[in-house]
């Protein structure tokens, strides 16, 4: 049975949890209380020594700081019941000396207590003010005892009961100040300790806010950088269809100059349709993200067409494509994003390797992966460009043929190489023509 952890229950829902009530009050409270228990102690013990209106008045301040209590705790005017237990505090021990033997009492003990009492519940700005009440009283009595002596009586009847009275006041002082002090210890560590928990809490939280801010700014400039690009590579072959549309419209073609025309026009607006399709792609993994449908696949079934449609877009371009693959090897992979992503790198190593230069397609198993390589002779990659190949920072590039892009193809290879559970990496030397590589989890 938890005895001290019930009473602990018993005395937080007595003086107020932290959600309910700040520091002060809950000291407010705890004061209050323990200044009750002192003074009900005192009511007993006074009419055993022979103090009868002593114990009557300690029984009157009894009920009174428990009603200051009740008003605070429950009806929440603690600004009001504070500055009533001040007042009354010092009128009754005021009472208590004239009527309790004065220095030969113990009421300058409990008037010391009191000042304690007060500093502790009473805001700081009134501290001054009620320690110069508290010292003008005492004094006061003082003054009123040493002149008028006959107006401050010794009510002890005996030394027996002078000597119990002291003894409790110092028992009853040393225990109010011990609670009250340790009390105002523990819950000072507990705020303390709760506004470095706020503060680190906030910390971390603008620093989460600043990483945000910093991310957002970061995609904002890369989407402002993109879209520019695109208005950029949009523009050239709209304006070349619109001075086509003039051309026919103001002079008359005749049959070469207009096949002429119309296969340049075919060139743009393929790799018009080519850009826009990427950007679709991408902006649609962006805003609704991507449904990635693992599988074990066969490369056949995944990449056979897409290598010999790649091997006539190559030839077109006087370029031999060789492909040296085990078609039966499977992979864990989406099918469809497999393909995008070979497409992508062949394509790549298309436009970016002279007519008459080879790319060579290999697929070979290396532990529990399957290594896809795209291997050409083009014009290479710098160590400064690869650092930004696979993001939006990579900008737009044109092929040997002047085959422009806006750099999405490399970004987009990346993505969907990764949502799939493989890698990709490359190696490149200008002039020597790259190599690149993407590991599939394999299958057996």
């Amino acid at each position: 049975m938890d005895i001290p952890g019930k009473i602990y229950k018993l005395w937080v829902r007595a003086t107020g949890s932290t959600a309910e009530f700040p520091l002060e009050v809950r000291i407010f409270h705890s004061v209050s209380l323990i200044a009750i228990a002192a003074l009900a102690y005192n009511v007993p013990f006074n009419l055993i020594i022979g103090l009868p209106f002593i114990a009557l008045l300690s029984f009157i301040a009894v009920l009174a700081f428990t009603c200051l209590y009740y008003i605070s705790r429950y009806k929440g005017y603690t600004a009001f019941a504070t500055i009533v237990f001040a007042t009354l505090g010092n009128l009754l021990f005021a009472i208590n000396y004239l009527y309790n033997s004065g220095t030969q009492g113990p009421t300058e003990i409990f008037m010391g207590l009191c000042i304690l009492l007060l500093l502790c519940t009473l805001p700081q700005k009134q501290h001054k003010l009620w320690v110069a009440i508290n010292a003008a009283i005492m004094l006061g009595l003082h003054a009123l005892e040493y002149y008028h002596p006959s107006l401050v009586p010794y009510t002890y009847d005996s030394r027996e009961s002078r000597f119990f009275d002291l003894t409790s006041a110092y028992v009853v002082v040393i225990v109010v100040v011990y609670y009250t002090v340790t009390y105002m210890l523990k819950n000072y560590d507990h705020e303390k300790r709760s506004a470095a928990d706020k503060a680190e809490a906030i910390e971390r939280k603008n620093a989460q806010i600043t990483r945000q801010n910093q991310e957002l700014e970061r995609i904002n400039q890369e989407r402002n950088k993109l879209m520019s690009i695109i208005a950029h590579d949009l523009r050239s072959p709209l304006s070349n269809i619109q001075n086509y549309l003039e051309l026919i419209t103001e002079y008359g073609l005749d049959t070469e100059e207009r096949q002429m025309v119309e296969g340049d026009l075919l060139k743009v607006t393929r790799r018009t349709v080519d850009m826009l399709s990427k950007l679709l792609i991408w902006s649609k993994g962006q805003m609704d993200g991507v449904n990635v449908q693992l599988s074990q696949v066969s490369l056949k079934d995944a990449l056979f067409n897409t290598l010999e449609l790649e091997k006539s877009i190559a030839a077109k371009k006087q370029i031999t494509l060789t492909t040296m693959v085990d078609w039966e090897i499977k992979v864990v992979a989406d099918s469809d994003m497999l393909q995008l992503v070979l497409r992508n790198l062949i394509s790549n190593a298309i436009k970016f390797t002279n007519p008459g230069g080879e790319i060579h397609f290999k697929a070979r198993k290396i532990g529990g992966e399957c290594w896809l390589i795209i291997r050409d002779n083009g014009i290479g990659i710098s160590k400064e460009k690869q650092t930004e190949l696979f993001s939006l920072r990579s900008g737009n590039t044109v092929g040997t043929a002047n085959e422009t892009g806006v750099g999405l193809g490399l970004l987009l290879c990346k993505e969907f190489t990764e949502l799939q559970g493989g890698r990709i990496w490359l190696e490149s030397s200008p002039g020597e023509g790259t190599v690149f590589y993407v590991a599939m989890p394999a299958v057996g």
